[in-house]
């Protein structure tokens, strides 16, 4: 999770802050707080799925040559992916807790991948 986040530190720097910084230094633009959120929740969407769905891997999960699939191996739908994305946010906030489901998990999987029928596993060559 960490060398994702350092990841989507470069993402959100393209995406999101270089636009807003551009329309507030240009034309004295600024969002309120739910605008800039929902675009950061809109933009983290859009790389988390395309990547889950296009290969089954972010570029950290590559790294780590683990990728998404469903438990019985097929690769998730886009519907399973969103719903899988949408359940991680509260999943991480609250203090982790999905997170930490992991370690009660007869799985080891997170509460959002179980309840999306998703799963993280390790890849194959």
């Amino acid at each position: 999770m960490a060398y994702e986040s350092l990841l989507l530190l470069g993402v959100l720097s393209v995406t999101f802050m270089l636009p807003h910084l551009a329309m507030g230094m240009g034309f004295s633009v600024v969002f309120p707080g739910w605008a800039l959120m929902s675009h950061v929740f809109v933009v983290l969407g859009v790389y988390f799925i395309w990547y889950w769905h296009h290969g089954g891997q972010t570029l950290a999960m590559q790294t780590w040559k683990i990728r998404m699939s469903t438990p019985s191996g097929a690769p998730p739908s886009l519907a399973r992916l969103a719903l899988r994305y949408v359940l991680a946010w509260p999943s991480i906030i609250y203090l982790g807790a999905g997170v930490l489901w992991a370690l009660l998990d007869r799985d080891r999987q997170f509460l959002h991948d179980r309840l999306a029928g998703t799963r993280i596993v390790f890849k194959r060559d």
